[in-house]
């Protein structure tokens, strides 16, 4: 199974200020719905990794989430894309769980729920937070200069990212090298 694991907020829809909370703030990123759709029709499953600490600090309840995720994949499927399956941590920085980005356990919890070994699984995203865990749980760090990220365009990136950061404009030129490097 060819799988890629994506950050929501910032790689596929503009950020909040500071949370996505209502389904009207979704909005995607020019090209990124494309990009997903290309993704799945060259085989691949998508999963979203995504914090949400607006549920745990009562800015958005579960019921709104799910009405921005049904937001969501009713855009892609427009398209003829889609996410197949939503993973969020509901806690904030001051709880102590695992599944809290930068710590792997979204990712473990997708390897889980695909029966799959992440090593070298693509994930991407446009923050530090979510490369780490990615590379935690053996995951492949690719960056799109998108969101949080858009401020490292033209610069090398800082200390402390993963060795082996594969960076990309957008979520449109990451699936392009994923589509590229499967033809070889």
């Amino acid at each position: 199974m060819k799988l890629v694991i994506l950050e929501r907020d910032g790689t596929i829809n503009h950020d909040g200020d500071p949370f996505i909370t209502s389904p009207e703030d979704w909005t995607p990123l020019p090209g990124a719905l494309d990009a997903i759709a290309r993704l799945n029709h060259a085989g691949f499953h998508v999963a979203v990794a995504s914090n949400q600490p607006g549920l745990g600090r009562g800015l958005i309840d579960v019921a709104t989430l799910n009405a921005i995720h049904s937001r969501m994949h009713k855009m892609l499927a427009a398209v003829g894309a889609k996410v197949d399956a939503v993973f969020f941590c509901p806690h904030t920085a001051d709880d102590s769980c695992t599944c809290r980005k930068p710590l792997a356990g979204l990712f473990e919890q997708i390897g889980e729920r695909y029966g799959l070994d992440l090593h070298g699984v693509a994930a991407c995203g446009d923050n530090l937070e979510h490369l780490l865990a990615a590379q935690a749980a053996g995951c492949e760090p690719h960056l799109v200069l998108t969101g949080k990220a858009a401020v490292l365009a033209g610069h090398p990136l800082p200390d402390g990212f993963p060795r082996g950061t594969q960076v990309h404009a957008d979520l449109g030129a990451f699936a392009s090298h994923l589509i590229a490097r499967q033809g070889r």
